[in-house]
């Protein structure tokens, strides 16, 4: 199984100390050079950006094909290129999964054909695996420590899928 990040799903789980979770959940992630730039190359500390550099399941891969990329973004405005990085590289792949919670990147790679989950189906799959009792309390994390903005109404709907509200 092959599995595509984005930038956010690893630097909010990192945030609160739930980053394993993805490796329990798929074994091994890739991420495109650019994710790994915006979590290592800033002036700022981000958060995940030592296990990217540390952890083995998490593995950097370049782009193939750069014009694509480029394409991408010219042709998206709001698609920045760690998302267009990480759609190309789910192309390139044939990853079976693409990490993305950014609601245009999310509906861009959609529209490719692409298998999408954010981070709160994530979680989803997290509980219904058992490696999270709930849900709740990790999304409330989420939103207190790493500032992870959700919607009164998909906070309820995820609360719905996972039978705790």
């Amino acid at each position: 199984m092959i599995i595509v990040s984005d930038t956010s799903p690893i630097t909010n789980l990192a945030a609160i100390d739930q980053l394993d979770l993805l490796h329990q959940l798929y074994g091994s992630i890739v991420i495109p050079t650019a994710v790994y730039n915006e979590m290592v190359a800033v002036d700022k500390v981000v958060p995940g950006a030592l296990e990217v550099q540390t952890l083995s399941w998490i593995q950097m891969q370049a782009v193939g094909n750069t014009r694509s990329v480029a394409d991408l973004q010219v042709n998206q405005d709001a698609i920045d290129l760690g998302e267009a990085e990480a759609i190309i590289l789910t192309q390139e792949l044939n990853a079976d999964l693409l990490l993305m919670d950014e609601r245009r990147g999310r509906t861009l790679a959609i529209a490719y054909g692409l298998n999408v989950i954010g981070l709160l189906g994530i979680l989803l799959q997290a509980k219904s695996k058992g490696l999270i009792p709930t849900v709740r309390p990790v999304m409330d994390q989420l939103v207190d420590v790493a500032n992870f903005r959700v919607s009164t109404q998909l906070y309820a709907t995820v609360l719905r899928t996972a039978r705790e509200s």
